[in-house]
């Protein structure tokens, strides 16, 4: 037996360089696009869209920082920002004090009902646009079999655990 470490080879390499530089230029882009369009930062759209899709416009923040892949001290500054234009309000968890929720306000929602179309819009551009018809069905089984090897427990990318 040897330590010698499984190397990449060449077809390997070069997939995983195309797979590192979409990785970090695809956020950036949908950044830019998200605050020149809406004067919003991604990751606080993702949290309003999120937000927007669970019942009654509210979910612990815990939860809603798991599912944005953001830690709770970012999500905490978040909230701040999104409270201060009037868009998320935090509340106690009637349920169980030890939870904030974090709350869609009418004012925020209709900033994601007004920020949709160019996020959309940008999304389809920036990755749909360019696949085949078969092509977006293959990116989910790969994007789905990568996040249960890093994430066996975690919820399955594209359900909603609420």
């Amino acid at each position: 037996m040897t330590d010698e470490p499984r190397w990449l080879d060449e077809d390997e390499l070069k997939t995983w360089l195309a797979f590192v530089s979409m990785f970090m230029r695809l956020p950036a882009a949908l950044d830019a696009q998200m605050q020149r369009d809406a004067g919003l930062s991604h990751f606080e759209y993702i949290v309003m869209a999120g937000l927007s899709d669970a019942p009654g416009r509210q979910l612990r923040i815990s939860l809603l920082a798991r599912m944005s892949e953001g830690s709770l001290p970012r999500m905490s500054q978040a909230i701040g920002r999104l409270e201060k234009r009037g868009w998320v309000r935090r509340a106690p968890d009637p349920s169980d004090g030890r939870y904030t929720l974090a709350i869609l306000t009418d004012e925020g929602m209709a900033k994601v009902v007004a920020s949709a179309p160019g996020h959309v819009e940008e999304v389809r551009r920036l990755v749909f646009d360019p696949l085949t018809k078969i092509q977006p069905k293959q990116l989910y089984d790969i994007s789905a079999r990568i996040m249960r090897t890093i994430d066996p427990d975690g919820p399955l990318p594209g359900t909603r655990p609420f």
